[in-house]
């Protein structure tokens, strides 16, 4: 073949390949209404050419009546008994059962389409949930990955219809090539004729749809941003800033410009469709008269009956709509099967931070701890480190402080412990193994982890609070006993539904919490976990003093021989551990007990007394 010819056809009919697995993952979402589909379009293809032939000898069986000399109208039980009427009779009523049937046949199509594509949509939402939910933390956090995300997670849904139009297509040829050879019996020429003319318009579609995909392709960064315009003008996250700094005309307006950017694109790319759609469908028009008026004129000639006029003008009149439809629908199935190419795609994402083939099983007890050597990390795109030559060791059953400025390295630290992202330089051990060593799942099972920009889930309160352990949420007592814990469990007591209060706007009946109510329903969530270790990552900024001294104070009480890390910028309450670690560039500047690293006179104590002053 030739290089541009097949090149050609790549760009347009290369996302093809996607069909099949599109097919076998909705023939397993249901075999048997698969199947059953299958069936009923199969049997309704035959009734249409059934219906237009039927039809044929009902006119020339009248016709022929009206050559027979009849001299008074025949009463009705005189018409059924003349075999000659009764035979016309049975063709109405076979006309009548044939479309009544079809009608029901297309009805049942439609709603077996509909009960499968219900099913697929909910069986391809749960495996991109799935997928996106091996994926690596720097996957999610790379633009270009949002975007192919945002394409899949607007095609995982709306290709089901694409089955359907599919099978239709596969009716449609059924029932076109009972049509062709019915008229290919009279005059074959005309199929040639026909599918020449409709060829250029089938071109034209499949180049615009080529061009739509690419315009949605390209503008996806813009829609994203418009969608994050209306979550902002329109949410009640962001309403009370909204309002307090008089956003609203400003979000309009941003909405506004990149609106019309998109409106611009769309609007040039319609204009030329339409006249070129115009131009094309213009001629197969005078192509269809054309012939049309040559089926009249043998009629007229005596070449044909009345009831040969009707088939084959009704014939071709169908195959006219079948092969412009199948042409133009072909075009349309290639044009979405490209969207199909932004869902598949982003199913063969494979993340990088996986479980070995043949883990080690996670110690239990951690006797050793973990152990930080010559670690460096950056971050995706980044050219400076945000740790590097990082060395330092975490004892079992040592609860450390990491302190320092922010882009001190604190949080990135934490990020690595829990594998989240894998070191660019150095290693980290657990017990002497390198965490790599081990199962993802059941690594971080051992660990219980709040962050201080943790979710706040329009759960219960209960669940909330069980998300931290999902796998055990029906355990209701040790929900209860985490809530403790964290002293969450005077948060939810006031609640008028307690651990069944719905919590947030999002939804009805739901409540609010204060940021402080928040963060002790969060902490909970490592509790909840009972783990091994347990990181605290300035999950009680929003906390005031007193209510942060008593939280962690129950936290020293229940991290007593397990291994914990806590970060604050508050000294009061990072004093409390063991031994705290002073970060700077990425790297431990100061080791020690508050009591040591104060009489050291370094960084700590500057930082110390900084803060000390606040409060003189």
């Amino acid at each position: 073949m030739d290089l541009p010819l097949r090149s050609w056809l790549d760009r347009r009919l290369g996302a093809l390949r996607y069909l099949p697995a599109l097919f076998r993952q909705v023939r397993a979402a249901s075999p048997r209404l698969f199947a059953l589909g299958l069936g009923v379009r199969l049997v309704r293809a035959c009734l249409p050419v059934c219906l237009l032939y039927v039809a044929k000898l009902i006119l020339d069986a009248i016709v022929a009546e009206h050559a027979r000399p009849r001299p008074v109208p025949l009463a009705l039980d005189a018409w059924l008994a003349d075999p000659h009427l009764a035979r016309l009779a049975g063709l109405v009523a076979l006309e009548l059962a044939l479309a009544v049937a079809s009608d029901l046949l297309g009805r049942t199509a439609t709603l077996l389409d509909g009960l499968i594509a219900d099913l697929y949509g909910n069986a391809a939402t749960v495996r991109l949930m799935r997928h996106a939910a091996e994926l690596d933390l720097a996957q999610f956090e790379d633009s270009a990955q949002q975007d192919q995300l945002e394409r899949a997670r607007r095609q995982v849904t709306g290709r089901a219809s694409l089955i359907g139009q599919v099978l239709g297509q596969g009716q449609d040829l059924i029932t076109l090539a009972a049509f062709a050879a019915g008229l290919a019996a009279f005059t074959p020429w005309l199929i040639l004729l026909l599918a020449a003319a409709l060829v250029p318009a089938f071109l034209n579609e499949m180049h615009f749809n080529r061009q739509g995909y690419r315009l949605a392709w390209t503008r996806t960064p813009e829609r994203r941003q418009l969608d994050y315009l209306r979550y902002l003008g329109a949410s009640v996250e962001t309403a009370k800033e909204v309002k307090l700094f008089g956003l609203s005309g400003y979000l309009v307006e941003r909405l506004e410009a990149v609106s019309r950017r998109l409106i611009a694109d769309n609007r040039a790319l319609l204009v030329r469709r339409t006249l070129w759609g115009g131009a094309f469908a213009a001629m197969s028009a005078i192509i269809y008269y054309g012939v049309y008026f040559v089926i009249v004129w043998r009629t007229v000639a005596g070449t044909f009956s009345i009831g040969d006029l009707a088939f084959l003008a009704g014939s071709f009149q169908r195959l006219r709509g079948l092969i412009e439809g199948l042409l133009l629908g072909f075009s349309q199935i290639a044009a979405q099967a490209q969207y199909l190419e932004d869902l598949f795609s982003f199913f063969e994402i494979r993340p990088a931070i996986r479980s070995p083939e043949h883990p080690r099983p996670v110690p239990v007890p951690i006797t050793q701890g973990l152990v930080f050597e010559e670690v460096g990390f950056r971050y995706p795109g980044s050219p400076t480190w945000a740790v590097r030559h990082l060395s330092f060791r975490l004892g079992a059953g040592e609860v450390i402080a990491l302190v320092g400025e922010n882009g001190a390295g604190k949080t990135t630290i934490v990020k690595l412990m829990t594998r989240l992202y894998d070191p660019s330089e150095g290693r980290i051990l657990l017990d002497g193994q390198p965490l790599s060593a081990y199962a993802l799942d059941d690594l971080r099972a051992r660990i219980g982890v709040i962050f201080q920009d943790f979710v706040r889930f329009d759960f219960t309160a209960g669940e909330n609070v069980a998300v931290g352990r999902v796998v055990d949420r029906a355990d209701e007592a040790r929900i209860r006993r985490a809530a403790g814990r964290s002293l969450a469990d005077t948060v939810i007591a006031r609640l008028p539904l307690g651990y069944a209060q719905p919590l947030g706007k999002r939804f009805a009946e739901g409540v609010d919490l204060s940021g402080g109510e928040w963060q002790k329903i969060a902490i909970a969530r490592a509790y909840m976990r009972e783990a091994e270790i347990l990181i605290l990552d300035e999950p009680t900024a929003a906390l005031d003093a007193r209510a942060e001294f008593a939280v962690f104070e129950r936290f020293r009480e229940l991290t007593r021989g397990r291994t914990a890390v806590l970060i604050s910028h508050r000294f009061s309450t990072v004093r409390m551990a063991d031994r705290i670690l002073v970060l700077e560039a990425g790297q431990v500047l100061e080791s020690g007990t508050h009591a040591a690293l104060l009489r050291l006179g370094g960084r700590y104590a500057e930082l110390f007394e900084l803060q000390a002053a606040g409060y003189r």
